[in-house]
């Protein structure tokens, strides 16, 4: 049995979530490691500050937050992109608003974990709203295509 179907006209704001979110992870985050690199002397290719590529603790330390903090976004980032991208064909608008809540979330999360203060980056939280909302639109068309198969 196949199925076709067009994108809904609003799709497009899906792909400018996605574009926003490439931004948020390349040029706001890498381009913080960038700089948290020269700034702390951790040359590539190490991903960490180690006791050997950076003598100075306090240094390893945030250095080492800032990594973290672009490091856990991009772990995620392939998920929330699944989730953006399957969600935004039952509900393109919705969809495209928790995108860039997820967003926006992550760059607090950025923000605060590069204090070098690791608790900071709870201010990250409300990125979770915006990935509980794709989950949640994703479920429900899960659950409606199940009842569907069901026999009548």
């Amino acid at each position: 049995m196949s199925t076709s179907f067009a994108f809904p006209a609003e799709y497009g704001l899906v792909a400018g979530a996605v574009a926003v979110s490439w931004f948020v992870h390349h040029g706001v985050m890498a381009v913080g490691v960038m700089k948290a690199r020269k700034k702390y002397g951790v040359s590539y290719p190490d991903l960490y500050a180690t006791a050997e590529n950076c003598p100075n603790a306090e240094y390893r330390k945030a250095f080492n937050c800032v990594q973290r903090g672009h490091q856990n976004s991009l772990e995620n980032q392939p998920i929330f992109l699944a989730l953006l991208l399957a969600a935004g064909v039952q509900h393109p608008i919705t969809a495209a608003a928790a995108g860039l809540v997820y967003s926006l979330g992550k760059v607090m999360y950025f923000r605060g974990y590069s204090t070098g203060d690791p608790n900071k980056r709870m201010q990250g939280g409300a990125s979770y709203l915006g990935l509980f909302t794709l989950v949640g639109i994703c479920v429900k068309w899960g659950v409606q295509a199940a009842i569907g198969l069901l026999p009548k």
